[in-house]
């Protein structure tokens, strides 16, 4: 396997750290950066932890470029996780690495016990809620040695950075950690007459710069795309749409009737998923847009969307304009047209299809309806703009005027600076 030069030199600068961060934006070759440093650090049993539909591309690659050198074990599967404890037991005579996923590792408890290996998490921003089971789990593992991979550490909220720190080794308290870097304040009282903690909006974060240094000192190692190569530019299109009047009374009423259907705001989490949805699959405007869009072009298209309903409305649109159809979510990974047909269209649920897949057959991304996760945002811009790229790249943000969406876009926009933030270089 013929590494770049960023990734020789980021295995030399990182050659004599145990516990390594590779914080590289998407299209970098963190896969192989951290294959290489798993393969470098020589132990015996190996964990990697990554999403649910990455299992196979890692198992893949590592029986690539590695043939003899590993036995590598699907721990999602009962009998492989048994012969992967076996031979924990009895010493392999080989290298063995256990695959697993974030949503799994927990109801493992077999590897509760491990001690002296290394673990590898890719996309290791999936433990940044460390209250979620999948990260008390991870957090309570006894490893030797750790590799963390991750275009977006942070979703734009350094409050939720210290699970990464502490396998880092940094031996900060989450307390202390939330004091030094995290400005917090007290809210007004609620109806109930409860105030809460949250982050000031205004100024949220404090001593930047240390936490960079400190950070760097930890084994974390950032790295920008356009420090290693250059890419085509990337252009960013608003596409601006009416609300309709059921939004406004939404709004208004927390209560409207659509078609045959009721929608209820009765608490803030409905109100704002109806809010979102009315701009979405609810909105003809938006849904003669996409229309608009998708005949402009016979290029390839990728489009971004979050509900069910989104992909049946948008299902429809495009077997009426007879376009191949590829679809990507929790249940289906189909990209049979998109590889094949010119001018397909691929649908992409954000959770299932912004994070690693390699879609650079395309330079068009429409967003259908925006996430109001950071790091599923960002991530979702790469899947066309990496290397292998050599055409400009365009991507179509649909958004309801004068509506939640725009805030959900300055949101994300903040959240992105503030990540940004800590790739630059540190001033300390």
């Amino acid at each position: 396997m013929e590494l770049m030069e960023h990734q020789k030199k980021a295995l030399q600068d990182s050659k004599l750290l145990n516990r390594v961060a590779y914080f590289w934006d998407m299209g970098l070759g963190k896969t192989f950066i951290g294959s290489e440093k798993l393969k470098e650090l020589k132990e015996k049993i190996n964990i990697v932890v990554c999403q649910k539909t990455k299992i196979s591309d890692w198992m893949q690659h590592f029986q690539t470029n590695y043939p003899d050198e590993f036995s590598l074990f699907n721990l999602t599967k009962q009998k492989e996780l048994e012969t992967f404890c076996f031979w924990i037991e009895y010493e392999a005579p080989s290298p063995m690495i256990g695959f697993i996923n974030y949503d799994l590792i927990f109801r493992r408890p077999e590897l509760k016990n491990l001690a002296g290996f290394t673990l590898m998490l890719d996309e290791s921003s999936l433990i940044q809620n460390d209250k979620a089971k999948r990260s008390k789990f991870i957090l309570n593992l006894h490893p030797a040695n750790v590799i963390l991979l991750s275009g977006t550490p942070v979703s734009g909220k350094y409050e939720n950075l210290w699970s990464q720190i502490h396998l880092l080794g940094w031996n900060i308290s989450e307390n202390l950690y939330q004091k030094q870097y995290v400005n917090w304040k007290l809210t007004d009282e609620d109806e109930a007459g409860f105030r809460h903690w949250i982050v000031d909006r205004d100024n949220p974060y404090k001593n930047v710069e240390r936490l960079k240094f400190k950070l760097r000192e930890h084994g974390a190692f950032f790295l920008k795309t356009e420090e290693c190569f250059t890419l085509p530019d990337q252009t960013f299109i608003t596409v601006p749409v009416p609300v309709i009047k059921e939004y406004k009374t939404f709004r208004k009423k927390k209560l409207v009737q659509i078609g045959e259907e009721t929608l209820i705001g009765d608490h803030i989490f409905k109100e704002r998923l109806y809010a979102r949805q009315l701009c979405g699959h609810y909105n003809k405007n938006k849904l003669d847009a996409f229309v608009d869009l998708m005949e402009s072009t016979k290029e390839r298209l990728i489009v971004f969307y979050n509900f069910n309903a989104e992909l049946d409305a948008l299902k429809i649109l495009i077997e009426q304009a007879g376009r191949p159809i590829s679809i990507i979510n929790g249940s289906t990974k189909d990209l049979t047209a998109y590889e094949n047909e010119s001018d397909s269209i691929t649908l992409i649920q954000y959770q299932a299809g912004a994070m690693g897949l390699n879609l650079q057959k395309a330079t068009r991304i429409i967003y259908f309806t925006l996430t109001d996760k950071s790091e599923l945002f960002e991530q979702s811009k790469k899947r066309i703009h990496r290397i292998g790229q050599n055409q400009p790249c365009f991507y179509y943000l649909m958004i309801c005027k004068d509506s939640v969406e725009g805030v959900m876009l300055k949101t994300l926009t903040e959240r992105r600076d503030f990540t940004d933030e800590l790739f630059k270089e540190c001033k300390i």
